[in-house]
């Protein structure tokens, strides 16, 4: 290959340009290609997310690609994000045996291994009940169980998910929007208390997520309406997970978990069929939307639910989360902006004052749709725009983040991009936001709302 053309491919490379790379080496005729030619428009394919394309690549240069490592690497690499990973661990291994060193090699494999395992667990579990299917066995949902002591019926959980009881019609026309029968045992649980809290949050696993080594966490059960924020088809529900926050369109959202829209748990009615019966499963977006699997049925994943003090290190989250809100550095940008405000004496001691309260009364530092988390969207917004009054609604969503939702050590590792949106929208229909020329600020008295509001709430702070 031309010693130019190598220069300006790893150029382009390195700034993300793969499609120019693609563009670039598709010219070149194909039996004027040699093996390095070859091998960067298949790693160029990979790095677009085209890893059927970059098979058909690397597979012209098999042969000569036996006793190299990087291509092994490329071709596991495309295994691994097609989630073929028995695959992805046989090349993978060969990368390894042939560059023990190579540490890339050595953690694409190593997840490769810890994703075929978690294959090989659900496909083991999917077996079982096959079998205890075929055993001709068959009761009442929920037998036994006391159901009735199954709820936490909190008010936060009869606003936000509790509804009355589904009819007919409803549940019809709730499966007809979703695309996608109810499991009977899903419904029935509805028809007695229809979303909800339940006392135990808790799921085991036998493989790590994102949340913890050995369970994941629910916040809630969705039920089976569209009035209630979490219901299947409500503002935060099922389609709103699928369409704005890219979970794959497998099955149905059926439980919030306390990551704020992080991770979730599904109907999986993939081996099923739409109208079939449909496993639980985990997904995790902060981890590619890995899927875990959790049970094979509805009933069987409530059954197995537990309670959170068998895992619980709330008590360390929280003295945790309090000494970050109360020590923690502010982010550049958090500090940049509240240097430039003269309204709010001590505003720094302020925000700190209403995060505290927050934490003590989540446990965690994390804003949602409460009152509290409102008036902290209200004060992120009202500095953004102050130090930056040309601020189009686009500009604000991207720069949200870099305040305090991963602010660093002021910050919550994280946030629901819903929430804000959501908050923002509300704001403008409420007439306190204001777009003139696509530019965004708070009216006059909204502003001054705001300021009372945290000088009010970081008062009531102890």
């Amino acid at each position: 290959m031309d010693k130019e053309l190598i220069v300006q491919l790893t150029q382009w490379h390195e700034e993300y340009e793969h499609q120019k790379i693609v563009d670039t080496l598709m010219e070149i005729p194909p039996t004027d290609r040699d093996y390095e030619t070859i091998n960067r428009l298949g790693r160029a394919y990979n790095n677009l997310g085209c890893y059927e394309e970059a098979l058909e690549q690397f597979a012209m240069i098999a042969e000569q690609g036996q006793n190299d490592p990087l291509w092994h690497f490329r071709v596991g690499y495309s295994y691994y994000y097609l989630n073929r990973y028995e695959e992805a661990v046989r090349v993978l291994g060969i990368a390894h045996d042939l560059e023990p060193d190579d540490e890339h090699t050595a953690m694409l494999l190593n997840f490769s291994q810890r994703k075929l395992r978690k294959e090989q667990h659900a496909a083991a579990r999917r077996v079982m009940r096959e079998q205890h299917n075929d055993s001709g066995t068959a009761a009442t949902p929920f037998e036994g169980m006391d159901i009735f002591n199954f709820w936490d019926d909190s008010d936060y959980a009869l606003k936000e998910y509790v509804s009355a009881p589904p009819t007919d019609e409803l549940i019809a026309s709730v499966e007809e929007e979703l695309g996608y029968k109810l499991p009977a045992s899903y419904i029935t649980l509805m028809k007695q208390h229809n979303g909800g809290v339940p006392y135990h949050t808790c799921f085991p696993t036998e493989d790590a997520t994102s949340w913890a080594e050995d369970h994941i966490a629910i916040t809630g059960i969705m039920g089976i309406g569209r009035e209630k924020s979490y219901s299947l088809c409500g503002d935060l529900g099922s389609p709103f997970m699928i369409e704005e926050w890219g979970y794959p369109d497998i099955g149905v959202v059926i439980c919030d978990c306390p990551s704020a829209g992080h991770d979730v748990v599904m109907l999986d009615y993939r081996n099923c069929g739409k109208d079939g019966e449909p496993e639980v499963i985990h997904v995790d977006q902060e981890d590619n939307y890995e899927i875990t699997f959790l049970a094979p049925d509805f009933e069987t994943f409530i059954r197995g639910l537990v309670n959170e003090e068998e895992y619980d290190t709330s008590e360390e989250d929280k003295e945790a989360d309090l000494r970050k809100v109360a020590v923690g550095k502010f982010s550049p940008l958090l500090a940049e902006l509240c240097s430039h405000v003269s309204e709010v004496d001590q505003l720094e001691q302020k925000i700190r004052k209403v995060c505290t309260q927050i934490v003590e009364e989540k446990g965690h530092f994390s804003f949602h749709a409460d009152e509290l988390s409102t008036l902290m969207y209200d004060m992120q917004f009202w500095l953004y725009t102050s130090s930056y009054p040309n601020t189009s609604r686009q500009q604000y969503l991207d720069v949200y983040e870099k305040m305090i939702a991963f602010g660093g050590e002021f910050g919550q590792g994280g946030y629901a991009p819903g929430f804000v949106s959501e908050w923002l929208d509300g704001r403008i229909r409420e007439g306190l936001i204001i777009e003139e020329k696509g530019m965004l600020r708070f009216t006059d008295e909204a502003r001054a709302s705001v300021i009372a509001g945290l000088e009010a709430e970081a008062a009531a702070t102890v």
